[in-house]
């Protein structure tokens, strides 16, 4: 007997259905066919434990398994459950198997039929309602996730007999339903951190809020224990809350790598990543047979952070380039060609110098001759050609880390970074592609950076005495951009011109020896 029930394959942040056909006729051997991979094949055995221990019985003729479409790769063990209720339907253990072309199921069985979590429930799910599916049978631990789709019944399920009594009695499982907007707005300005719990740096937060408000990539750059990484992780409290197409998209890529924790709905939170400095090419950008997002794609929307950035491969580097100016990553195989969104922002941090202690206030730098240079040589010059901000960080002084001061919470700080968000929204809204000052062209430069006579003079005369490099220039057009945004202005005047151009430190001929 043939039996049709329906899966699904994730490939990139997209879900394409397959069809599980399932047929038992005279014969000796099982089989698997439509490139499945060695887990799908090895789902036979798994599948024939599970039956039988609980008390069905697993056909002792041929069954043949197709996977259609069948020149598309299929991997993972999530088709284990199709493959089961189907080969039960296929020998007549299962009533009304016309039922089953209602819903797409999709789950990995232990021996004893519990059914174990799955990646990708979410875009199973949008491309399940997309081709009007009645309903998603999938592991209970996703089915909260899967349940954010709104017109489709989700029913978790967390053993094999679950599914078997569904399809008896539909009325033995309840839906799972979800107040996707409702949790959703609870939970986006839920953080632990706080900009008010960094006492002084107070130029840094400045910094940082300028970076926040134009979507500007920045580097911190001070010695050990100066309070980079402690600033650079209270970003995304002040960055504006995700909208809920960007929640859904984010949701998405961290579903396909199997990020989102157990019972998990939307992400409400903008990301924030920070890989190790051992990190390979592909664990940062993505890859591997069939391609999985990378770090770069688990940061779109959100904030990578690149911690003591000299000591990363320079390769693994130097494949950031090209993401971050796209803002997406297309990653190609021999039989696929897979595309991820990487809109990130990069924040970096790095020491001055190997011992770390290079324009220190205090301590003095113990490196030789010419170690601060090959030190910041690690890092490429178009790669530092896309950071915007170059942030001296200090040392905090004994006074300010004792005081009870209350400062600036980071509600007030994201308050003015929305405002001045609202402002590049309505100036961009003819520009697809572009939301920020950090996205803006060469051509759309001259068009809206242009400064008056005096700022002219001040940006030719700090380009002469602070040997500042071409590449500055642009840079601090930009940045003077989103600082006259956040003080209201149409205008670039003279001191947003001055202080764009401290945040070029490492432009500056002579900055390391």
């Amino acid at each position: 007997m043939l039996v049709k029930t329906f899966g699904s394959a994730v490939y990139g942040v997209e879900a394409i259905t397959i069809t599980v056909e399932v047929n038992v006729s005279s014969g000796k051997f099982t089989s698997i066919v439509g490139l499945a991979d060695n887990a799908v094949k090895e789902s036979m055995e798994r599948m024939e434990s599970a039956i039988k221990a609980n008390g069905y019985h697993f056909p002792r003729i041929k069954v043949v398994v197709n996977l259609a479409p069948a020149d598309i790769r299929k991997s993972g063990t999530a088709f284990d459950l199709p493959i089961a209720i189907g080969t039960l339907a296929a020998s007549e253990q299962l009533e009304n198997p016309e039922k089953l072309l209602d819903y797409v199921i999709m789950g990995e069985l232990s021996l004893d039929g519990t059914v174990r979590p799955i990646k990708g429930a979410l875009p199973i799910a949008i491309q399940a309602r997309k081709e009007n599916f009645k309903g998603l049978i999938l592991p209970k631990e996703n089915a909260r996730e899967a349940a954010m789709v709104n017109n489709l019944q989700v029913y978790g399920v967390g053993h094999i007999l679950d599914v078997i009594s569904f399809f008896i009695d539909e009325n033995s499982l309840a839906p799972t339903v979800v107040n996707t907007r409702e949790e959703f707005a609870n939970a986006q300005s839920d953080y632990e951190i706080d900009f008010c719990d960094v006492k002084g740096q107070e130029n840094i937060k400045r910094a940082l809020e300028i970076a926040a408000a134009g979507g500007h990539n920045a580097i911190l750059i001070g010695p050990p224990g100066a309070g980079k990484t402690m600033l650079a992780k209270r970003l995304p409290t002040i960055l504006p809350p995700l909208t809920l197409p960007e929640a859904l998209e984010t949701t998405k890529i961290h579903s396909v790598a199997g990020k989102l924790p157990e019972n998990a709905t939307l992400i409400s939170k903008r990301p924030f990543r920070s890989p190790h400095h051992t990190i390979s090419d592909a664990g940062l950008v993505g890859g591997g047979g069939i391609p999985q997002p990378g770090e770069i794609s688990l940061a779109h929307n959100g904030v990578l952070f690149l911690d003591e950035l000299p000591e990363f491969k320079r390769t693994v580097l130097e494949v950031m380039r090209q993401p971050m100016e796209e803002r997406k990553i297309t990653i190609s195989r021999a039989k696929v060609a897979l595309e991820f969104p990487a809109s990130f922002m990069l924040i970096a941090s790095m020491n001055p110098c190997p011992c770390g202690f290079y324009n220190h206030p205090e301590k003095e730098c113990s490196c030789p001759p010419g170690a601060v240079q090959k030190y910041l040589n690690k890092i490429s010059g178009p790669l530092l050609d896309r950071i915007d901000l170059h942030v001296e960080v200090t040392p905090v002084a004994f006074t300010e880390l004792s005081s009870t001061q209350i400062f600036e919470k980071s509600e007030r700080i994201r308050e003015r970074v929305i405002a001045a968000m609202d402002k590049q929204a309505e100036r961009y809204k003819n520009n697809p592609g572009v939301y920020c000052n950090a996205q803006m062209s060469s051509k759309m430069l001259k068009e809206i950076c242009v400064i008056s006579q005096a700022g002219s003079n001040l940006l030719k005369v700090a380009m002469e005495k602070l040997n500042l490099s071409a590449r500055a220039y642009d840079r601090i057009l930009k940045v003077s951009r989103t600082i006259a945004d956040l003080a209201g202005s149409d205008e670039i005047k003279v001191e947003h011109l001055a202080e764009a151009i401290q945040y070029r430190s490492l432009d500056r001929e002579g900055w390391a020896g």
